[in-house]
Protein backbone atom coordinates (compact mmCIF):
# COMPACT_ATOMS: atom_id res chain seq x y z
CA UNK A 1 0.00 0.00 0.00
CA UNK A 2 1.08 3.04 -0.74
CA UNK A 3 2.41 5.33 2.39
CA UNK A 4 0.04 8.01 1.75
CA UNK A 5 -2.65 6.21 1.68
CA UNK A 6 -1.70 4.68 5.59
CA UNK A 7 -1.41 8.24 6.60
CA UNK A 8 -4.81 9.06 7.93
CA UNK A 9 -6.59 10.70 4.92
CA UNK A 10 -10.07 8.93 6.29
CA UNK A 11 -11.47 12.94 7.84
CA UNK A 12 -10.43 14.90 4.37
CA UNK A 13 -12.00 11.95 2.43
CA UNK A 14 -15.36 12.05 4.53
CA UNK A 15 -15.79 15.87 4.28
CA UNK A 16 -15.77 15.22 0.94
CA UNK A 17 -18.15 12.29 0.85
CA UNK A 18 -20.27 13.68 3.17
CA UNK A 19 -23.89 15.10 3.41
CA UNK A 20 -24.03 18.48 1.73
CA UNK A 21 -26.39 19.27 5.05
CA UNK A 22 -22.77 19.22 6.58
CA UNK A 23 -20.68 20.60 4.33
CA UNK A 24 -21.13 24.24 4.44
CA UNK A 25 -20.88 23.96 8.60
CA UNK A 26 -17.78 21.46 8.33
CA UNK A 27 -15.66 24.29 5.58
CA UNK A 28 -15.81 26.68 8.19
CA UNK A 29 -13.59 25.02 10.71
CA UNK A 30 -11.79 22.15 8.78
CA UNK A 31 -9.17 21.41 11.44
CA UNK A 32 -8.71 17.84 11.81
CA UNK A 33 -9.73 17.32 15.64
CA UNK A 34 -12.98 19.60 15.37
CA UNK A 35 -14.28 17.90 12.17
CA UNK A 36 -13.77 14.99 13.98
CA UNK A 37 -16.16 15.69 16.84
CA UNK A 38 -18.17 17.15 15.15
CA UNK A 39 -19.09 14.38 12.78
CA UNK A 40 -19.36 11.96 15.79
CA UNK A 41 -21.18 12.80 18.20
CA UNK A 42 -24.02 13.33 16.31
CA UNK A 43 -26.42 10.97 14.56
CA UNK A 44 -26.35 13.05 11.89
CA UNK A 45 -22.94 13.11 11.85
CA UNK A 46 -22.34 9.69 12.20
CA UNK A 47 -24.71 8.86 9.33
CA UNK A 48 -22.67 11.23 7.03
CA UNK A 49 -19.80 9.36 7.77
CA UNK A 50 -21.23 5.84 6.87
CA UNK A 51 -22.61 7.24 3.39
CA UNK A 52 -19.09 8.59 3.07
CA UNK A 53 -17.74 4.52 3.08
CA UNK A 54 -20.07 3.49 0.49
CA UNK A 55 -19.94 6.73 -1.72
CA UNK A 56 -16.14 5.44 -1.89
CA UNK A 57 -17.44 2.11 -3.19
CA UNK A 58 -19.23 4.04 -6.23
CA UNK A 59 -15.62 5.48 -7.32
CA UNK A 60 -14.77 4.94 -11.38
CA UNK A 61 -11.50 3.10 -9.74
CA UNK A 62 -13.66 0.39 -7.78
CA UNK A 63 -17.29 -0.50 -8.30
CA UNK A 64 -18.24 2.32 -10.06
CA UNK A 65 -16.59 1.25 -12.91
CA UNK A 66 -13.11 -1.06 -12.98
CA UNK A 67 -14.47 -3.97 -10.48
CA UNK A 68 -18.18 -4.15 -12.43
CA UNK A 69 -18.04 -2.26 -16.05
CA UNK A 70 -14.76 -2.54 -17.67
CA UNK A 71 -11.41 -3.69 -16.64
CA UNK A 72 -12.50 -6.50 -14.37
CA UNK A 73 -14.78 -7.51 -17.45
CA UNK A 74 -11.93 -7.11 -19.86
CA UNK A 75 -9.78 -9.50 -18.52
CA UNK A 76 -13.07 -11.92 -18.41
CA UNK A 77 -12.51 -11.00 -22.23
CA UNK A 78 -16.30 -10.40 -22.32
CA UNK A 79 -15.77 -7.54 -25.23
CA UNK A 80 -14.36 -7.33 -28.59
CA UNK A 81 -10.96 -5.18 -27.70
CA UNK A 82 -9.04 -4.24 -31.12
CA UNK A 83 -5.42 -3.34 -30.75
CA UNK A 84 -6.36 0.35 -31.07
CA UNK A 85 -8.76 0.28 -28.15
CA UNK A 86 -6.91 2.32 -24.67
CA UNK A 87 -7.87 -0.90 -22.91
CA UNK A 88 -5.94 -3.69 -25.17
CA UNK A 89 -2.91 -3.89 -23.08
CA UNK A 90 -5.96 -5.27 -20.16
CA UNK A 91 -7.27 -7.55 -22.51
CA UNK A 92 -3.92 -9.25 -23.71
CA UNK A 93 -2.67 -9.47 -20.03
CA UNK A 94 0.20 -7.09 -20.34
CA UNK A 95 0.72 -6.85 -17.02
CA UNK A 96 4.10 -5.36 -17.11
CA UNK A 97 2.90 -2.02 -19.65
CA UNK A 98 2.65 1.03 -17.74
CA UNK A 99 -1.50 1.69 -18.53
CA UNK A 100 -1.84 -1.58 -17.11
CA UNK A 101 0.33 -1.32 -14.04
CA UNK A 102 -1.46 2.26 -13.53
CA UNK A 103 -4.94 0.72 -13.85
CA UNK A 104 -3.90 -2.11 -11.12
CA UNK A 105 -2.39 0.17 -9.33
CA UNK A 106 -5.34 2.68 -8.61
CA UNK A 107 -7.46 -0.25 -7.69
CA UNK A 108 -5.66 -1.56 -5.32
CA UNK A 109 -4.58 1.71 -3.54
CA UNK A 110 -8.45 3.39 -3.12
CA UNK A 111 -9.42 -0.28 -2.30
CA UNK A 112 -6.95 -0.37 0.40
CA UNK A 113 -7.60 3.33 1.23
CA UNK A 114 -11.51 2.50 1.52
CA UNK A 115 -10.64 -0.23 4.33
CA UNK A 116 -8.56 2.48 6.12
CA UNK A 117 -11.55 4.83 5.91
CA UNK A 118 -13.78 1.81 7.45
CA UNK A 119 -11.27 1.30 10.11
CA UNK A 120 -11.09 4.65 11.15
CA UNK A 121 -14.86 4.96 11.70
CA UNK A 122 -15.12 1.70 13.47
CA UNK A 123 -12.25 3.57 15.96
CA UNK A 124 -14.18 6.82 15.81
CA UNK A 125 -17.59 5.16 16.51
CA UNK A 126 -16.25 3.56 19.55
CA UNK A 127 -14.30 6.82 20.71
CA UNK A 128 -17.58 8.64 20.71
CA UNK A 129 -19.51 6.17 22.12
CA UNK A 130 -23.47 6.78 22.42
CA UNK A 131 -23.47 9.55 19.20
CA UNK A 132 -26.51 6.88 18.20
CA UNK A 133 -28.80 4.60 19.66
CA UNK A 134 -27.30 1.22 20.81
CA UNK A 135 -29.28 -0.45 18.00
CA UNK A 136 -28.07 1.66 15.67
CA UNK A 137 -24.44 1.48 16.65
CA UNK A 138 -24.35 -2.23 16.28
CA UNK A 139 -26.33 -1.84 12.84
CA UNK A 140 -23.58 0.53 11.65
CA UNK A 141 -20.76 -1.30 13.24
CA UNK A 142 -21.60 -4.65 11.52
CA UNK A 143 -21.68 -2.71 7.79
CA UNK A 144 -18.53 -1.65 8.24
CA UNK A 145 -17.29 -4.80 9.31
CA UNK A 146 -18.62 -6.51 6.25
CA UNK A 147 -17.20 -3.44 3.95
CA UNK A 148 -13.71 -4.62 5.09
CA UNK A 149 -14.33 -8.14 4.53
CA UNK A 150 -15.46 -7.25 1.36
CA UNK A 151 -12.70 -5.48 -0.11
CA UNK A 152 -9.93 -7.16 1.21
CA UNK A 153 -12.01 -10.61 -0.33
CA UNK A 154 -12.13 -8.90 -3.57
CA UNK A 155 -8.15 -7.66 -3.05
CA UNK A 156 -7.83 -11.29 -2.51
CA UNK A 157 -9.58 -12.75 -5.70
CA UNK A 158 -8.04 -10.15 -7.84
CA UNK A 159 -4.36 -10.15 -6.99
CA UNK A 160 -3.88 -13.39 -4.52
CA UNK A 161 -3.07 -16.69 -5.51
CA UNK A 162 -5.36 -19.50 -7.50
CA UNK A 163 -6.80 -20.68 -4.23
CA UNK A 164 -7.79 -23.78 -4.82
CA UNK A 165 -4.64 -25.34 -6.75
CA UNK A 166 -2.12 -24.12 -4.87
CA UNK A 167 -0.70 -24.20 -1.21
CA UNK A 168 -3.31 -22.32 1.28
CA UNK A 169 -0.11 -21.16 3.47
CA UNK A 170 1.05 -19.30 -0.28
CA UNK A 171 1.57 -15.42 0.82
CA UNK A 172 -0.96 -13.46 -0.83
CA UNK A 173 -1.95 -9.83 0.66
CA UNK A 174 -2.23 -7.70 3.73
CA UNK A 175 -5.25 -7.55 5.81
CA UNK A 176 -5.97 -4.06 7.62
CA UNK A 177 -8.22 -4.14 10.53
CA UNK A 178 -6.48 -0.73 12.15
CA UNK A 179 -6.03 2.41 11.41
CA UNK A 180 -2.14 2.73 11.28
CA UNK A 181 1.30 4.15 9.98
CA UNK A 182 3.04 1.01 9.67
CA UNK A 183 2.91 -1.41 6.94
CA UNK A 184 0.99 -4.79 7.24
CA UNK A 185 3.27 -8.46 6.54
CA UNK A 186 1.93 -10.45 3.32
CA UNK A 187 -0.64 -13.34 5.46
CA UNK A 188 -1.00 -16.61 3.89
CA UNK A 189 -3.87 -17.05 1.60
CA UNK A 190 -6.03 -19.41 4.52
CA UNK A 191 -4.94 -17.22 7.41
CA UNK A 192 -5.91 -14.47 5.17
CA UNK A 193 -9.41 -15.63 4.29
CA UNK A 194 -9.94 -16.82 7.73
CA UNK A 195 -9.63 -12.70 8.57
CA UNK A 196 -12.56 -12.26 6.10
CA UNK A 197 -14.90 -14.86 7.76
CA UNK A 198 -14.08 -13.70 11.16
CA UNK A 199 -15.24 -10.16 10.29
CA UNK A 200 -18.29 -11.40 8.18
CA UNK A 201 -19.21 -13.27 11.43
CA UNK A 202 -19.14 -10.44 13.11
CA UNK A 203 -20.75 -8.42 10.90
CA UNK A 204 -23.40 -11.43 11.06
CA UNK A 205 -23.74 -10.66 14.96
CA UNK A 206 -23.95 -7.02 15.20
CA UNK A 207 -26.66 -6.91 12.15
CA UNK A 208 -29.21 -9.51 14.35
CA UNK A 209 -31.64 -6.63 14.52
CA UNK A 210 -31.29 -5.65 11.26
CA UNK A 211 -34.89 -4.04 10.12
CA UNK A 212 -34.15 -5.73 6.79
CA UNK A 213 -35.35 -9.29 9.02
CA UNK A 214 -38.51 -8.35 10.18
CA UNK A 215 -39.53 -5.61 7.20
CA UNK A 216 -37.89 -6.73 4.13
CA UNK A 217 -36.05 -4.08 2.13
CA UNK A 218 -38.78 -2.44 2.32
CA UNK A 219 -38.20 0.21 -0.73
CA UNK A 220 -38.72 4.04 -0.67
CA UNK A 221 -41.56 5.26 -2.67
CA UNK A 222 -39.50 8.15 -3.04
CA UNK A 223 -35.80 9.78 -3.66
CA UNK A 224 -36.35 12.01 -1.41
CA UNK A 225 -37.59 9.65 1.18
CA UNK A 226 -34.67 6.98 1.38
CA UNK A 227 -32.81 6.60 4.98
CA UNK A 228 -30.85 2.95 4.37
CA UNK A 229 -31.59 2.38 7.63
CA UNK A 230 -35.49 1.48 7.85
CA UNK A 231 -35.65 1.16 3.87
CA UNK A 232 -33.68 0.52 0.97
CA UNK A 233 -31.48 -2.13 2.86
CA UNK A 234 -30.38 -3.75 0.20
CA UNK A 235 -27.97 -0.86 -0.65
CA UNK A 236 -26.08 -1.82 2.63
CA UNK A 237 -24.42 -4.55 3.82
CA UNK A 238 -27.63 -5.71 5.46
CA UNK A 239 -28.00 -9.21 7.14
CA UNK A 240 -28.55 -11.07 4.33
CA UNK A 241 -25.63 -9.44 2.45
CA UNK A 242 -23.35 -11.02 5.28
CA UNK A 243 -25.19 -14.30 5.03
CA UNK A 244 -24.61 -14.21 1.02
CA UNK A 245 -20.90 -13.07 1.43
CA UNK A 246 -20.39 -15.88 3.92
CA UNK A 247 -21.57 -18.14 1.20
CA UNK A 248 -19.50 -16.55 -1.87
CA UNK A 249 -16.55 -16.86 0.49
CA UNK A 250 -17.16 -20.25 1.70
CA UNK A 251 -17.78 -21.25 -1.50
CA UNK A 252 -14.15 -19.83 -2.83
CA UNK A 253 -12.45 -21.59 0.03
CA UNK A 254 -13.75 -25.05 -1.00
CA UNK A 255 -16.08 -25.82 2.01
CA UNK A 256 -19.18 -26.07 -0.15
CA UNK A 257 -20.55 -27.58 3.40
CA UNK A 258 -20.83 -24.10 4.65
CA UNK A 259 -21.13 -22.09 1.16
CA UNK A 260 -24.62 -24.34 1.34
CA UNK A 261 -25.57 -23.63 4.27
CA UNK A 262 -25.24 -20.27 4.04
CA UNK A 263 -26.60 -19.85 0.84
CA UNK A 264 -29.97 -21.58 1.60
CA UNK A 265 -30.22 -19.47 4.33
CA UNK A 266 -30.73 -16.81 2.21
CA UNK A 267 -33.06 -18.78 -0.16
CA UNK A 268 -35.76 -19.20 2.55
CA UNK A 269 -36.01 -15.79 2.79
CA UNK A 270 -36.10 -15.15 -1.35
CA UNK A 271 -39.95 -13.83 -1.06
CA UNK A 272 -37.64 -10.31 0.66
CA UNK A 273 -35.86 -10.36 -3.11
CA UNK A 274 -38.09 -11.16 -5.50
CA UNK A 275 -37.73 -12.13 -8.86
CA UNK A 276 -38.25 -9.59 -11.91
CA UNK A 277 -41.45 -9.84 -13.57
CA UNK A 278 -42.45 -10.44 -17.50
CA UNK A 279 -43.82 -7.67 -17.58
CA UNK A 280 -40.85 -5.84 -16.71
CA UNK A 281 -38.60 -7.99 -18.83
CA UNK A 282 -40.17 -8.13 -22.23
CA UNK A 283 -43.46 -5.81 -22.15
CA UNK A 284 -41.57 -2.42 -20.33
CA UNK A 285 -40.10 -0.42 -23.15
CA UNK A 286 -39.33 2.85 -22.00
CA UNK A 287 -38.43 2.44 -18.26
CA UNK A 288 -37.35 -1.39 -17.87
CA UNK A 289 -35.69 -2.64 -14.46
CA UNK A 290 -32.43 -4.15 -16.80
CA UNK A 291 -30.56 -5.00 -13.57
CA UNK A 292 -33.37 -6.57 -12.26
CA UNK A 293 -33.12 -4.21 -8.53
CA UNK A 294 -35.61 -6.37 -6.89
CA UNK A 295 -33.40 -9.27 -6.59
CA UNK A 296 -30.48 -7.47 -5.40
CA UNK A 297 -29.50 -8.02 -1.62
CA UNK A 298 -27.08 -5.78 -2.12
CA UNK A 299 -25.76 -2.80 -4.48
CA UNK A 300 -24.69 0.69 -4.92
CA UNK A 301 -26.13 3.79 -6.05
CA UNK A 302 -23.57 5.47 -8.20
CA UNK A 303 -24.66 8.82 -9.33
CA UNK A 304 -22.04 8.57 -12.44
CA UNK A 305 -23.54 5.76 -13.46
CA UNK A 306 -25.00 7.29 -16.52
CA UNK A 307 -21.87 8.75 -17.34
CA UNK A 308 -20.41 5.80 -17.05
CA UNK A 309 -22.53 4.44 -19.40
CA UNK A 310 -22.10 7.11 -21.92
CA UNK A 311 -17.91 6.61 -22.21
CA UNK A 312 -17.61 2.91 -22.61
CA UNK A 313 -21.20 1.56 -24.16
CA UNK A 314 -22.64 4.16 -25.38
CA UNK A 315 -23.86 3.51 -29.27
CA UNK A 316 -22.15 6.60 -30.48
CA UNK A 317 -18.75 5.44 -29.15
CA UNK A 318 -16.70 4.92 -32.45
CA UNK A 319 -16.51 0.46 -33.10
CA UNK A 320 -12.34 1.17 -31.87
CA UNK A 321 -13.65 2.55 -28.32
CA UNK A 322 -16.76 0.97 -27.57
CA UNK A 323 -17.58 -1.96 -25.22
CA UNK A 324 -19.08 -4.88 -26.68
CA UNK A 325 -18.43 -8.53 -27.60
CA UNK A 326 -18.41 -9.67 -31.39
CA UNK A 327 -21.88 -10.79 -32.66
CA UNK A 328 -20.73 -14.19 -32.56
CA UNK A 329 -19.63 -14.49 -29.41
CA UNK A 330 -22.95 -12.42 -27.78
CA UNK A 331 -24.80 -15.07 -29.87
CA UNK A 332 -22.49 -18.00 -28.59
CA UNK A 333 -22.86 -16.72 -24.63
CA UNK A 334 -26.77 -16.41 -24.81
CA UNK A 335 -26.93 -19.87 -27.37
CA UNK A 336 -29.04 -17.34 -29.65
CA UNK A 337 -32.21 -17.51 -27.66
CA UNK A 338 -33.93 -14.31 -27.62
CA UNK A 339 -36.69 -15.76 -25.30
CA UNK A 340 -33.12 -14.92 -22.35
CA UNK A 341 -34.56 -12.23 -20.17
CA UNK A 342 -30.84 -10.97 -20.35
CA UNK A 343 -30.74 -10.99 -24.23
CA UNK A 344 -33.61 -9.62 -25.02
CA UNK A 345 -33.64 -6.62 -22.41
CA UNK A 346 -30.14 -6.18 -22.67
CA UNK A 347 -28.39 -6.30 -26.04
CA UNK A 348 -30.15 -4.86 -28.78
CA UNK A 349 -29.14 -3.24 -32.02
CA UNK A 350 -29.41 0.90 -31.73
CA UNK A 351 -32.72 1.77 -33.42
CA UNK A 352 -30.45 5.00 -34.24
CA UNK A 353 -28.46 2.95 -37.04
CA UNK A 354 -25.61 4.12 -35.20
CA UNK A 355 -24.32 0.47 -34.91
CA UNK A 356 -24.87 -2.92 -37.39
CA UNK A 357 -24.65 -4.75 -34.27
CA UNK A 358 -25.99 -5.72 -30.77
CA UNK A 359 -24.77 -3.11 -28.27
CA UNK A 360 -25.26 -3.14 -24.37
CA UNK A 361 -27.81 -1.52 -22.88
CA UNK A 362 -27.64 -2.87 -19.27
CA UNK A 363 -26.71 0.38 -17.53
CA UNK A 364 -28.66 3.29 -19.95
CA UNK A 365 -30.95 5.10 -18.34
CA UNK A 366 -34.69 5.44 -18.55
CA UNK A 367 -37.15 7.81 -19.60
CA UNK A 368 -38.78 8.71 -15.92
CA UNK A 369 -36.13 9.95 -13.90
CA UNK A 370 -38.19 9.56 -10.52
CA UNK A 371 -37.47 6.02 -10.57
CA UNK A 372 -36.10 4.71 -7.71
CA UNK A 373 -34.14 2.01 -9.59
CA UNK A 374 -31.73 4.49 -10.90
CA UNK A 375 -27.98 4.66 -10.58
CA UNK A 376 -28.04 1.09 -9.29
CA UNK A 377 -25.40 -1.24 -9.84
CA UNK A 378 -25.81 -4.81 -7.80
CA UNK A 379 -23.00 -6.59 -6.37
CA UNK A 380 -24.59 -9.31 -4.83
CA UNK A 381 -28.10 -11.21 -6.69
CA UNK A 382 -30.16 -13.80 -4.97
CA UNK A 383 -29.02 -15.68 -8.54
CA UNK A 384 -25.90 -16.37 -7.15
CA UNK A 385 -27.27 -17.90 -3.95
CA UNK A 386 -29.36 -20.41 -6.19
CA UNK A 387 -25.27 -20.89 -8.33
CA UNK A 388 -23.58 -21.66 -5.00
CA UNK A 389 -26.28 -23.91 -4.27
CA UNK A 390 -26.11 -25.82 -6.89
CA UNK A 391 -22.54 -26.33 -7.38
CA UNK A 392 -22.48 -27.12 -3.55
CA UNK A 393 -25.21 -29.86 -3.61
CA UNK A 394 -23.69 -33.21 -3.23
CA UNK A 395 -26.35 -34.53 -5.85
CA UNK A 396 -26.17 -33.69 -9.34
CA UNK A 397 -30.57 -33.11 -9.67
CA UNK A 398 -30.58 -31.39 -6.71
CA UNK A 399 -27.87 -28.68 -8.24
CA UNK A 400 -29.92 -28.74 -11.52
CA UNK A 401 -33.19 -27.79 -9.50
CA UNK A 402 -31.37 -24.84 -8.51
CA UNK A 403 -30.33 -23.70 -11.80
CA UNK A 404 -33.40 -24.71 -13.46
CA UNK A 405 -35.51 -21.44 -10.43
CA UNK A 406 -33.10 -19.47 -11.80
CA UNK A 407 -34.07 -20.39 -15.72
CA UNK A 408 -37.37 -20.52 -15.37
CA UNK A 409 -37.27 -16.64 -14.24
CA UNK A 410 -35.02 -16.01 -17.07
CA UNK A 411 -37.56 -17.07 -19.70
CA UNK A 412 -35.65 -20.03 -20.00
CA UNK A 413 -36.85 -23.87 -20.12
CA UNK A 414 -35.54 -26.17 -17.74
CA UNK A 415 -32.26 -28.55 -17.90
CA UNK A 416 -32.72 -32.48 -17.43
CA UNK A 417 -31.52 -33.61 -14.00
CA UNK A 418 -28.92 -35.49 -15.49
CA UNK A 419 -27.17 -32.38 -17.14
CA UNK A 420 -23.72 -31.56 -16.23
CA UNK A 421 -23.87 -29.06 -13.69
CA UNK A 422 -20.56 -27.48 -14.31
CA UNK A 423 -20.91 -27.31 -17.86
CA UNK A 424 -24.62 -25.38 -17.14
CA UNK A 425 -23.12 -23.34 -14.39
CA UNK A 426 -20.38 -21.56 -16.34
CA UNK A 427 -23.36 -20.95 -19.18
CA UNK A 428 -25.16 -19.41 -16.64
CA UNK A 429 -22.39 -17.32 -14.86
CA UNK A 430 -21.62 -15.88 -18.29
CA UNK A 431 -25.25 -14.89 -19.12
CA UNK A 432 -26.34 -13.46 -15.60
CA UNK A 433 -23.43 -11.39 -14.53
CA UNK A 434 -22.62 -9.21 -17.18
CA UNK A 435 -21.11 -5.60 -16.29
CA UNK A 436 -21.54 -6.96 -12.42
CA UNK A 437 -17.70 -8.20 -12.44
CA UNK A 438 -18.24 -11.98 -11.46
CA UNK A 439 -16.88 -14.09 -13.92
CA UNK A 440 -13.27 -13.03 -13.55
CA UNK A 441 -13.68 -14.53 -10.49
CA UNK A 442 -15.65 -17.49 -11.20
CA UNK A 443 -13.11 -18.92 -13.96
CA UNK A 444 -10.11 -18.14 -11.25
CA UNK A 445 -11.91 -20.16 -8.69
CA UNK A 446 -12.84 -23.15 -11.18
CA UNK A 447 -9.13 -22.76 -12.60
CA UNK A 448 -10.53 -22.45 -16.03
CA UNK A 449 -7.60 -21.76 -18.42
CA UNK A 450 -9.31 -21.20 -21.95
CA UNK A 451 -12.21 -18.86 -22.00
CA UNK A 452 -14.10 -17.55 -24.63
CA UNK A 453 -12.87 -14.86 -26.82
CA UNK A 454 -14.59 -11.55 -26.95
CA UNK A 455 -13.63 -10.93 -30.52
CA UNK A 456 -14.55 -14.19 -32.15
CA UNK A 457 -16.21 -17.68 -30.79
CA UNK A 458 -12.21 -18.71 -30.63
CA UNK A 459 -11.33 -19.74 -26.99
CA UNK A 460 -7.95 -17.52 -25.46
CA UNK A 461 -5.70 -18.61 -22.69
CA UNK A 462 -6.57 -16.10 -19.48
CA UNK A 463 -3.82 -14.91 -17.35
CA UNK A 464 -4.23 -14.63 -13.40
CA UNK A 465 -0.70 -13.76 -12.73
CA UNK A 466 -1.79 -10.07 -11.64
CA UNK A 467 1.49 -8.96 -9.89
CA UNK A 468 1.13 -7.02 -6.54
CA UNK A 469 1.23 -2.90 -7.50
CA UNK A 470 4.75 -1.24 -7.40
CA UNK A 471 2.96 1.00 -4.95
CA UNK A 472 2.67 -2.13 -2.11
CA UNK A 473 5.78 -4.39 -3.61
CA UNK A 474 8.71 -1.12 -3.03
CA UNK A 475 7.91 -0.84 0.61
CA UNK A 476 8.51 -4.68 0.64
Amino acid sequence: MKRNYIKLVYLTTIVVAALSSCQKYLDVQPEDKIIETQLFTTPQGVKSVINGLYIDLTKKQLYGENLSLSTIEILAQRYNIPSTHSLTKIATYAYTDESTINKMDDIWTNAYAGILNVNSFLTHIEKYKGAVDPKTEAIYKGEAMAMRAFLHFDLLRLYGPRYSTVDSTKLSLPYYETTQTSINPLLPANVFIEKVLNDLTAAEKLLSEDPIITAGVNPATATGSIDFLTNNRNFRFNFYAVKGLLARVALYRGDKVSALKYAKEVITVADKFKWTTTTNALSEKQNPDRVFSTEMIFGIMNTQLYNRYDDLFDPSIADANILAPSTARLGTVFENNENDYRYNLNWQIPSTGLKPYKTFYKYADIVDKEKTFRFTMPLLKMSEMYFIAAESEEVNADGIAYLNTVRANRGLTALATNATIHTELQKEYQKEFFGEGQLFYYYKRRNITLIGNGASTANIVINYAIPMPLSESQYR
